[in-house]
């Protein structure tokens, strides 16, 4: 096998380019994960997943054909902690090889923040002559939907467990609360906060420099350069022209998602017999059974598939440890709990977890990551909220208008309590209530627990509320600050494996073929069910509500619409 691995690395060594010099466009985007759908995988040829990515540009240090590396940032369409774990792989790249970043502008009035903290990880940054730099900061945008629920004559019933969870105020109140008020603007400032210190680090700067910049608005091109924001001025043309005659001009561009030592390097890995490190995925909001992926594009992370997933790498000799990647607002409160319980038997069978956070892993997000041996998130990462909420929509004042005429009938007491055409009587609200103090205390005992902290401090912690990545370090909610690649670091460290030797790999790892046969048994993946069944027409219309946020959300969900730009 070694033998035939080493003819496989020379035969592709071989065939690939020379010198070659690496590109990445962000423009073109960034994914989470490999698509799942043919339609999703054809609108994203040419955007590559952060894992290849980083997997690449790993690869390429020790290649000498490899120049160095140049970052088109353009418009970023990066979400703050995919701008985290690409900069993270482009510092890393940059402490063997040249790298430089260049932007038509970062801003265009509107705010560059992100866009410009992802191009300091270069060592040189390039600035458009008619661009700027705009560091305006960050904006939170709560929308709280009742009006507009009780002008279509529906009337939105829910209760909550504690005064951050603001998933339920997001329905059915009237006014922002102080509460979220307070948390959303915290969310903000950290990720502001964290901003600076990255810009001040990188590019030399005072923190209170910084903070004076990011009020200030557009900065044009050539006080940038002044300032220290940028270190050149010239178009893109400009740009290569310069890395040519200072890298040589043998080097051919050639971009990083498709260089060829990284698909030496899997193709060896799959083939050898080497100790793995397994990737299992909980993405989109959190569900009990098998559910449909939206061929809209949206994600539903079934309980059932995630947990096959995780027996398989139980099983599976070859895989030593397990990352966990999360990224996930919550759902359902017995499906994050059926995923829990997956992860701790790993952990029983000897094989460290590690969960890597992605954009959001709050609420049942959390509650799946909380058991790991340790978590790993960006410092952008919205986790926490440790809470639950539930309730309903009545909405038989749209039958009214509507002129439908609605009448039902009911065997058992408690029949019609979660009924949308009539409200909560006092009984029934005395049970939810009960059940929601019940879901809270479990949620905050067991996260007390997998965390190693006393309940009387994790509970001023939970209470609902939404922190970042940075905020939740602090407050020991997770462990370290970084991406996927640390997690996969942390995860060789707990196993004792060397970083260097050990193949990653997603579960289920399926080739077409095997896609396209049956499972076996519930511990063997196999057949398009290993990622998320089939359509139906009725399956179909549910795709479309979870993709317009009209679906139950499940009541361990983070705010319902909380957007950050």
């Amino acid at each position: 096998m070694r033998g035939f691995s080493n003819l496989l690395s020379s035969l592709l060594a071989k065939s690939g380019p020379g010198r070659v010099t690496l590109e990445i466009d962000l423009d073109r985007g960034v994914l989470r994960a490999a698509p799942e759908n043919p339609l999703e995988a054809l609108r994203a040829i040419n955007a590559p997943t952060i894992t290849g990515l980083t997997t690449a540009l790993r690869e390429a240090v020790s290649d000498e054909r490899v120049a160095g590396l140049v970052v088109h940032v353009g418009t970023c369409p990066l979400s703050a902690t995919l701008v985290d774990e690409v900069g993270a792989a482009i510092r890393q790249f940059g402490q063997h090889k040249p790298t430089v970043a260049y932007a038509e502008t970062f801003g265009e009035l509107t705010s560059g923040m992100f866009a410009y903290r992802l191009a300091t990880a270069a060592s040189t940054i390039w600035l458009q002559p008619s661009g700027g730099v705009v560091l305006s900061g960050v904006h939170v945008d709560m929308v709280l939907l009742r009006g507009g629920l009780e002008k279509l004559g529906m009337d939105p019933q829910f209760s909550q467990r504690k005064e951050y969870k603001t998933a339920a105020e997001s329905y059915s109140a009237a006014a922002v609360s102080d509460a979220n008020r307070e948390m959303s603007g915290r969310l903000a400032e950290s990720i502001v906060e964290e901003t600076i210190a990255i810009i001040s680090e990188r590019r030399g700067l005072t923190a209170d420099v910084v903070r004076e910049l990011v009020d200030r608005g557009p900065i044009g091109a050539e006080e940038a350069r002044t300032l220290g924001l940028v270190d050149h001025l010239g178009y893109r043309d400009d740009v290569y022209q310069d890395v040519k005659s200072t890298w040589g001009n043998d080097a051919t561009l050639q971009y990083a998602s498709r260089y060829i030592g990284s698909i030496a390097a899997r193709a060896m890995s799959r083939l050898a017999t080497k100790p793995s490190v397994a990737v299992v995925s909980v993405r989109g909001g959190i569900v009990s059974g098998r559910p449909v992926r939206s061929p809209l594009g949206g994600q539903q992370a079934g309980s059932e598939i995630v947990l096959e997933h995780l027996r398989h790498a139980r099983m599976d000799d070859n895989v030593k440890a397990v990352v966990l990647a999360v990224d996930s607002p919550g759902g359902s409160y017995i499906a994050s709990d059926t995923i829990r319980a997956g992860v701790l038997e790993l952990k029983k069978a000897g094989k460290p977890v590690v969960a890597a956070m992605g954009d959001v892993a709050a609420s049942g997000g959390y509650f799946v990551a909380m058991g790991a041996n340790e978590i790993v998130a960006n410092p952008s990462t919205l986790t926490g909220s440790i809470g639950v909420f539930a309730g309903k929509i009545v909405n038989q004042g749209l039958y009214d208008k509507l002129g439908l005429v609605r009448e039902d009938v009911q065997s058992g007491r408690l029949a019609d309590m979660f009924a949308a055409n009539r409200g909560f009587t006092d009984d029934q609200w005395k049970i939810l209530d009960a059940w929601l103090d019940q879901v809270y205390e479990d949620f905050t005992t067991k996260a007390a627990a997998d965390r190693g902290m006393a309940i009387e401090d994790l509970e001023p912690l939970a209470r609902g509320r939404v922190w970042t990545g940075s905020d939740a370090k602090e407050r020991r909610l997770i462990d370290h600050l970084g991406g996927r690649d640390v997690a996969v670091e942390r995860a060789c460290a707990l196993a004792g494996l060397d970083r260097e030797k050990v193949a990653v790999r997603p579960v289920p790892l399926l080739g077409l073929l095997e896609r396209l046969q049956p499972a076996q048994s519930s511990e063997r993946p196999g057949g398009l069910d290993a990622v998320g069944g089939g359509f139906g027409p009725g399956r179909l219309l549910k795709a479309v509500a979870v993709e317009l946020g009209l679906s139950e959300p499940g009541v361990l969900t983070m705010p319902y619409r909380l957007w950050i730009s």
